[in-house]
């Protein structure tokens, strides 16, 4: 399993350049010590360390299946940082946020996916409602697209909002199972005419291993089980198996996406 296991960069943050004021959860473009800028995500933003963890499982997975994202990497923010920073509301973020983070390689000059410009080919619309309906991503609809375009290509960013059963833990066997019912919203659902031969191709990529190793590289402080009994390996464990049964099962979102489908064309 290890040898399949990602492996995931470890950067400090040196500078924090602007704020990117998109919902609640106040990501910024920060400089770290490699030289690059990257997107950051806050662990002491909005959801926490568990859209942090989503963020990093749906992303590894994407790659996993040859779906263009940009490279994610653990981001180190020291305490001193930020210190000087004038926006109270800021400042009290990256308090929030010491330790580790996590962030995206920024694609400079990328520009947002729009539907009525950017024509996508089935199979990569397929590719993409089928790892949305995978990870229960709500968001990636017309109104918020979460991809853009850099290179004239396609490329993903924001899974924070997927797997949204880890919020309540609450019969989680049981949501595995489930239709992905907000697939009806999804903006590529309308080229995604080959759900089935993607479906067959990407079970046989997403094995009951390749899960494991990916979720095997979430941190145990994401995992801290707060006021809960079970430890973070449990918690770790309880991801890999929803996942893989979601992918056993994935015929029930497959049969709920066509079903949208037909009544969108």
């Amino acid at each position: 399993m290890d040898n399949n296991k990602p492996e995931l960069r470890t950067v400090n943050v040196i500078r924090y350049v602007t704020p990117l004021r998109e919902g609640g959860s106040l990501p910024a473009i920060a400089e770290a010590d490699d030289g690059f800028l990257y997107v950051l995500k806050f662990r002491g933003a909005g959801q926490g360390v568990k859209a942090l963890v989503a963020e990093l499982i749906g992303g590894e997975i994407a790659r996993t299946l040859g779906i263009k994202m940009p490279e994610l990497v653990f981001a180190n923010l020291d305490e001193a940082f930020g210190r000087t920073e004038p926006d109270e509301e800021i400042q009290d973020l990256l308090k929030a946020s010491v330790g580790l983070n996590l962030a995206l390689h920024y694609l400079s000059g990328a520009i947002t996916f729009d539907p009525t410009v950017n024509k996508v080919p089935s199979k990569v619309a397929s590719q993409i409602v089928w790892l949305d309906c995978l990870l229960t991503n709500v968001d990636r609809t017309a109104r918020n697209t979460n991809m853009l375009v850099w290179h004239q290509e396609l490329w993903l960013i924001d899974h924070g909002a997927s797997l949204y059963f880890h919020h309540s833990w609450q019969n989680w066997e049981e949501q595995a199972k489930r239709p992905f019912l907000h697939v009806k919203d999804h903006v590529l659902l309308p080229q995604a005419s080959e759900l089935e031969e993607v479906d067959a191709a990407f079970r046989a990529i997403l094995t009951p291993e390749k899960i494991k190793a990916i979720v095997s590289v979430v941190p145990d402080a994401w995992l801290a089980s707060g006021s809960e009994e079970e430890t973070a390996e449990e918690r770790r464990q309880v991801y890999a198996q929803f996942l893989t049964l979601r992918i056993a099962s994935s015929e029930i979102f497959v049969k709920e996406a066509q079903n949208a489908r037909k009544s969108l064309i």
